[in-house]
């Protein structure tokens, strides 16, 4: 597949097969994530893997941050939240990026997390390559909660920079418009 091809076809795809995802495609997917650029060779990038167990136990967890939230939740609202975090344990792959800031003095922290970004690019280019769908998401309040940094074995400084929904795509996405570049461009090749 041609780099500029895949860049341009690549989507966000969270319609997928339910089919199991194997660790040698695992393993292609963090090979091109550890890829990504860094400053001072840091490699400030963590990846945490959830297949069964460790989708539930997010699952289970990311309900009871949602239920604290709420003050005497009702039956409804507690099914609301299991149907809404259900998602977590129906993908066959959750993938979690954290950026693990280095203790190199010079690193920058904003750079560190610059590149944790890069290696997450890098894996949804290599998912879409090998016929993945795939759906990045953030959702700071719920994946950098103490609950969560703790059964992820991050240290508070850590940050994750990324849940990734993995699974094999029902179809191939269709081509969306984009801006064109030159309505985002400024070109300061004149005097100013």
């Amino acid at each position: 597949m041609d780099i500029f091809e895949a860049i341009r076809d690549r989507r966000t795809i969270g319609r997928v097969k339910p089919d199991i995802i194997s660790d040698e495609v695992v393993g292609q997917l963090l090979e091109a994530a550890t890829w990504a650029p860094n400053h001072y060779r840091t490699e400030p990038w963590k990846f945490i893997i959830m297949k069964e167990k460790g989708k539930q136990a997010f699952h289970d967890i990311a309900v009871q941050i949602s239920l604290d939230k709420l003050e005497n939740p009702t039956e409804e609202e507690r099914e609301q939240l299991l149907k809404k975090h259900k998602k977590h344990v129906d993908i066959p792959l959750l993938l979690v990026v954290a950026c693990v800031p280095s203790d190199n003095p010079r690193a920058i922290l904003e750079e560190e997390i610059a590149a944790s970004h890069a290696a997450v690019q890098n894996l949804l280019l290599a998912a879409h390559a090998l016929g993945l769908g795939a759906v990045w998401r953030a959702n700071p309040s719920l994946v950098n909660h103490p609950k969560v940094k703790e059964l992820f074995k991050l240290r508070e400084i850590d940050q994750v920079v990324g849940l990734i929904y993995l699974g094999y795509r029902e179809a191939n996405p269709e081509r969306v418009k984009r801006t064109p570049y030159e309505e985002k461009t400024l070109w300061l090749d004149q005097e100013v």
